[in-house]
């Protein structure tokens, strides 16, 4: 198959949850093609091996710099967009960061579900709008692309916390493009399925326990590398997605076949 290259040169993206998993990810490929890389993270190390993101993109020749951020907190989501400006401003935001715990209904806590809602979902909501308050101000384009998921709009037992913060992610990614489409601004979200990575394998805290079977439904039958998800990131924020805003890009293996 052909290969697809990216020029984001003298732009800037940021990338929230870019230490680890896709986040890291599509921050190396944001750097590999030219941008300058904000890692926003509440840790530079990634929770698997290998260095902090943002030293592995100047590693490779790349421009980066990592700012420690809790995305549950909407003041450090201002303050990250708002130090963008000393790189010349947000283009790219990429809200990315996302935690998960999984209950059924009726052992589901309400601090459980306000947890997830604030890091899945109202970070989506501070940081779009931090972004494009920011690209509006400086009149010039951009682009936002949110991390929903299968769970967006697949309901999955077990996950009465994690299943409504992602599809609040598609629904936020729907009315900020619908309400920024005529100001030059693009907001769009990709939907991963099963993917290898601490939340998505068991391996972390906040792991998804059933990957396993989202695996096994998905016609590929596997989990995906972060890497295989992080080209749609580029794809939605270049120009050969132009006309493309509000959608969701499934990158899930054909689960949503199902």
């Amino acid at each position: 198959m052909g290969t697809s290259t990216y020029d984001f040169e003298g732009e800037t993206a940021i990338v929230t949850g870019g230490s680890s998993g896709i986040g890291r990810a599509v921050a190396r490929r944001f750097g590999e093609a030219g941008a300058t890389v904000v890692v926003a993270d509440v840790r530079a190390e990634p929770k698997g091996k290998g260095g902090p993101t943002h030293e592995a993109i100047e590693d490779q020749g790349g421009r980066a710099t990592f700012v420690g951020t809790d995305v549950s907190d909407p003041a450090a989501v201002e303050s990250l967009v708002e130090g963008a400006r000393e790189f010349g401003g947000v283009d790219i935001m990429v809200n990315n960061a996302g935690i998960f715990r999984g209950a059924p209904l009726l052992e589901t806590d309400t601090d459980t579900f306000d947890r997830l809602y604030a890091t899945n979902a109202r970070s989506v909501l501070v940081g779009t709008r931090a972004a494009a308050t920011d690209m509006l101000d400086r009149e010039e384009p951009g682009t936002v692309v949110n991390t929903a998921s299968i769970s967006s709009e697949f309901a999955q037992a077990g996950h009465a916390a994690y299943d409504p913060s992602k599809a609040a992610v598609m629904m936020l990614t729907r009315v900020a493009a619908l309400e920024l489409a005529g100001r030059g601004i693009r907001v769009n979200a990709v939907a991963p399925g099963a993917v290898a990575t601490g939340i998505g394998s068991g391996g972390e805290e906040y792991s998804i326990p059933d990957s396993a079977r989202v695996e096994k439904e998905a016609p590929m039958g596997r989990r995906a590398d972060p890497e295989e998800i992080a080209g749609s990131y580029l794809f939605l924020a270049s120009e050969d997605a132009s006309f493309v805003t509000g959608h969701l890009l499934y990158a899930d293996g054909g689960y949503a076949i199902h």
